[in-house]
């Protein structure tokens, strides 16, 4: 955890207390530094295990601990405020803003966590008889039939758990499908600004990638796309509007020139915050669609998860799709189909993570199709009025109209020493989440902000006026911004070192 940057000069903090900079927080002292022998946080029953030399009766001796687990000794109440105090340090949507380019970090209604913890729901065994859980069975069948119609597909399946899962799923159909009609397609085109998981998903379904540039206006250059489909073409996989927040003018001339090549369309729907009930995927000429629940059905995420990437698919890649499905009989009843010869077989266990399932559908049912298309309207509106304003410090390298985000570039305070890093470090010292940067690859010094639909004029204000004094800050004082962060528990970090050599574990005893 080195520093990159040395320690800021008297002047440079005379200047940081003149900008009203809070004092450096104290390091937290390690629970094993609390550590005191005798203390204990628990008070047990008397053990009628039998004793050590017994154990090797219940437990085989491979798995038995050679030597006493090195653990703190601390009282109860040193336990709870310690981890209480670390909680405390953890970033979400509930305590600030998060502007995280095309991650969708927006509030998380508590409605949904009320229903998703039903007893009826949270309580539940996918082992039951399927008769004992019909309630939920209707639930994933409704919830089926809303997001195909939200996304003009025929049929959806909710069994992926997250929005890369639910790429393999979709990629896994289309290869099945050109293997039905006896055809080796093997390559999977890709915009230079799509999502870093989609030729690795490509990759993980066996198949090759190629990459294609955009034009000088951000959008796919139909030349270049032209010159890459053939017959060994798989699939296109795209992001619209894509990942500089550019919705794609030509999408209907892009699904025809793939089409008469044979291939079929993928849509990445990370960023479908920005389309709800204005426009469709499959009115766009689609095939395949996933959708992140976690992100535009808002689901607490982060860390790893949780998530849900259910995947809509046409009519004709219906036979593929993973089994089970969620059907329904003549006499209203639900049941799990798995009578489906074609399919590419079950990806997830059980049929996905159930609880994620049940807060998109409160989701949806709370705001309805005109609310949800209302989600997008503000989330758009935001987007372009944090846009605005920013460009009298940052440079727009996409002028124009954006969808749900935008990227901007910092790549005009390099004349002053500063870079992106350097912003993101600082805005630490104002108590915001850093936006997405460096990403995507092909926007010099990129920032990528998505501030959702669900912030006020004056948060967005607030940030944006903290965005532009950094700027000014890095014109003044760059050695200001070039030591941030001041205010935060530890100072700058080296990102690479900590990737490259973390330090996971204490030697504190």
């Amino acid at each position: 955890m080195s520093t990159s940057n040395p320690s800021p000069t008297p002047e440079v903090l005379t200047e940081l207390r003149r900008a009203g900079a809070a004092d450096v927080k104290p390091e937290k002292a390690l629970i094993f530094e609390l550590s005191r022998e005798g203390r204990r946080a628990y008070s047990l029953p008397f053990c009628d295990v039998p004793a050590d030399d017994d154990l090797e009766s219940l437990i085989p001796g491979a798995l038995l601990r050679k030597q006493p687990a090195s653990l703190p000794e601390v009282y109860e109440v040193d336990v709870i405020r310690h981890y209480t105090e670390l909680s405390r340090r953890n970033f979400g949507v509930d305590n600030g803003f998060y502007p995280l380019g095309s991650c969708t970090m927006k509030y998380n209604p508590k409605i949904n966590e009320d229903a998703a913890r039903l007893s009826g729901f949270a309580r539940i065994h996918p082992y039951q008889p399927e008769e004992s859980l019909q309630g939920a069975f209707e639930l994933l069948y409704t919830l089926q039939n809303d997001l195909a119609a939200l996304t003009g597909m025929d049929f959806v399946t909710l069994q992926p758990a997250a929005g890369a899962h639910g790429e393999w799923t979709g990629l896994m159909m289309i290869r099945a499908y050109h293997e039905s009609r006896g055809e080796t397609r093997t390559k999977v085109i890709v915009p230079d600004s799509s999502h870093g998981t989609n030729p690795a998903s490509a990759t993980t379904a066996g198949l090759d990638t190629i990459t294609i540039k955009s034009n000088e206006r951000g959008f796919v250059d139909l030349d270049a796309l032209r010159a890459a489909v053939g017959p060994d073409t798989a699939a296109l996989m795209l992001t619209n509007p894509s990942t500089l927040g550019l919705f794609e003018e030509q999408i209907e001339e892009i699904a025809a020139i793939v089409h008469e090549a044979g291939g079929l369309l993928y849509y990445d729907g990370a960023n479908s915050n920005a389309i709800m009930g204005i426009t469709r995927p499959g009115d766009m000429g689609f095939d395949v669609v996933h959708l992140n629940l976690h992100k535009t059905m808002s689901t607490p995420h982060g860390g790893g998860g949780p998530g849900a990437g259910p995947v809509g698919v046409k009519q004709h890649l219906i036979p593929f799709l993973p089994k089970p499905v969620v059907s329904k009989r003549q006499d209203g009843s639900y049941f799990f189909d798995y009578e489906r010869p074609q399919s590419i077989g079950r990806v997830k266990s059980y049929y996905g993570n159930f609880g994620i399932l049940v807060r998109a559908y409160t989701y949806i049912r709370t705001y309805g199709p005109e609310g949800l298309r209302r989600v997008s309207e503000c989330a758009v509106l935001n987007a372009n009025y944090m846009m605005a304003r920013l460009s009298e410090a940052y440079e727009i390298p996409y002028p124009g109209v954006c969808k749900h985000e935008f990227v901007m570039s910092g790549r005009g305070l390099k004349q002053y020493g500063v870079r992106t890093l350097d912003v993101a470090k600082r805005l630490l010292d104002f108590g915001y989440h850093p936006p997405t940067i460096y990403f995507p690859l092909n926007v010099e010094e990129c920032i990528m902000i998505e501030p959702t639909e669900t912030e006020s004029k004056e948060t967005l204000d607030a940030f944006i006026d903290t965005m532009i004094r950094i700027a000014k800050e890095a014109q003044d004082t760059p050695e200001l911004v070039l030591n941030a962060p001041y205010t935060t528990v530890v100072r700058r970090l080296d990102e690479t070192l900590a990737a490259r050599k973390p330090v996971l574990n204490c030697s504190c005893r």
